[in-house]
């Protein structure tokens, strides 16, 4: 609840930011409720958090339901090596399709926007499709790289997983571009609920299927929600959209295919640095990758609260003082944003590092997850739950510097968390796997600082391009 309190305040001060802005002029306080009120900005944003809250609070629940069934036994390995790193091509690639799409989806206007819609649809289709027959057909050589320490009758498990999860990849690379058609015209309802119903069908089929087919009734379940959030979006997108008469998109296939590209090496260079730490677990013996992986959800929960409702509700609106050429604006509301997403994530953070092991304990110490699966869980929690206070400030300044169409910085800033995990990592160890999310953790904030360093240093120079 306090997440997302805390989100509705920002929301509301990204708004309050816009409007000092338009305007100098005092206003009395029934005039400011009122246009807080018809905000879209404000209501998207709590839309957002309302989706946000209700699938992560879903998403404890499946990782209690997969502790409870698992524990940090090698088959909770096998499943956290395959879900994680597909869980996370996915972010990626609707991430990618959304920062790209909503601006030029936005600069367009009726007949001219659908047109553009449909061609987008054409072209992600085949993109989405070959992206998921390359990971059915890699799966054993990708596992090798995944879990290159996992125990051999755990391998063919892992590999059986990833191409099952495979199949929800063209589901949420289509629903992406509907979804980025929803966000161009503030209609963030139906999109917000995507994590809700990843883990409704990933606890129905865990729930109704364990007994017949184990550990892959979590990759069943975890595909069969990506597509029935496609149902979803793909009937809210299209209702009412008039496909008749429609005159010959301008936008040329290579700009489509080209234009998600910096994101995407953006959002995989962040991947990677979480993907590595994984990886690098399997060394650490039986249980730590998913250990970590246990860790890595406790991260993303607060982050998933602190960091989609105010990117993408913020995403329209910067997208609109740029079309607008009020760039110093922009850069106003930016500030703001950093500022308040810095205080959440250091207050959060510093809460969830005191009270670790109890809340793992209330939350996940039941049936095959043991008092020894708290304890290292707890211990591997100390060194990554700082990656939140990086994470989070750096993919809310990067997503507004794409919306400004500024993508150099955060593809640069990217890298810099992955060179520096490496090299702690390595030096680290398998034999201190207490220490593994030290790396992942330290990356993550140095490269907010590079990107918060590059960004000032630039201004200027895009106030006099501006």
């Amino acid at each position: 609840m306090k997440a997302a309190a805390r989100a509705g305040d920002a929301a509301l001060l990204l708004r309050s930011g816009l409007n000092s802005t338009e305007s100098s002029a005092a206003v009395n306080p029934e005039r400011a409720i009122t246009r807080a009120v018809d905000s879209p900005l404000l209501r998207g944003g709590l839309t957002i958090v309302a989706g946000v809250l209700t699938g992560n609070v879903l998403g404890v629940g499946r990782v209690a339901l997969i502790a409870y069934l698992l524990g940090t036994h090698s088959y909770a390995d096998s499943l956290a090596v395959a879900m994680g790193p597909l869980d996370m091509l996915n972010s990626v690639l609707i991430n990618s399709i959304i920062f790209a799409f909503v601006p030029l989806l936005t600069a367009a206007q009726g007949a001219e926007r659908t047109a553009l819609f449909l061609k987008l649809t054409r072209a992600f289709v085949w993109v989405f499709s070959l992206i998921s027959l390359s990971v059915i057909a890699a799966a054993p050589w990708l596992m090798r790289v995944l879990a290159p320490g996992l125990g051999p009758q755990y391998f063919s498990t892992a590999v059986n997983i990833l191409r099952i999860l495979a199949l929800s990849t063209l589901a949420a690379g289509i629903a992406a571009v509907h979804c980025a058609m929803l966000y161009t015209h503030r209609r963030f309802g139906p999109a917000a609920f995507y994590q809700a119903a990843l883990n409704v069908f990933t606890i129905a089929a865990a729930l109704s299927l364990w007994k017949f087919v184990g550990v892959y009734a979590f990759a069943i379940g975890y595909t069969a929600g990506a597509f029935a959030q496609l149902a979803i979006v793909y009937f809210a997108a299209r209702s009412g959209l008039d496909t008749r008469d429609l005159p010959p998109c301008q936008v040329r296939w290579r700009e489509i295919l080209m234009k998600p590209a910096f994101f995407v090496v953006y959002a995989a260079g962040l991947g990677i640095n979480i993907t590595f730490t994984r990886a690098y677990a399997t060394h650490a013996g039986p249980g730590m990758a998913a250990a970590l992986d246990y860790c890595m959800r406790g991260v993303g929960v607060p982050l998933a609260l602190l960091v989609n409702p105010i990117s993408n509700s913020l995403l329209p609106e910067i997208a609109r003082l740029r079309s607008l050429f009020r760039l110093r604006d922009a850069l106003k509301l930016i500030d703001k944003t950093i500022a308040l997403t810095a205080l959440i994530a250091v207050g959060g953070c510093a809460f969830a590092l005191v009270f670790r092991q109890q809340a793992i304990a209330l939350l996940f110490q039941h049936g095959s997850f043991t008092a020894e699966s708290t304890r290292l869980v707890a211990s591997g929690f100390l060194a990554l739950g700082p990656s939140l206070i990086g994470w989070s400030l750096i993919e809310i300044l990067a997503r507004s510097l794409f919306a400004l169409d500024r993508p150099w910085p955060p593809v640069i800033a990217a890298l810099v968390p992955v060179l520096i995990n490496v090299t702690i990592t390595l030096r680290v160890g398998p034999f201190h796997p207490e220490y593994l999310g030290l790396g992942a953790s330290v990356g993550l904030i140095s490269g907010f600082a590079a990107l918060f360093v590059m960004a000032h240093a630039s201004r200027r120079r895009w106030l006099a391009q501006g």
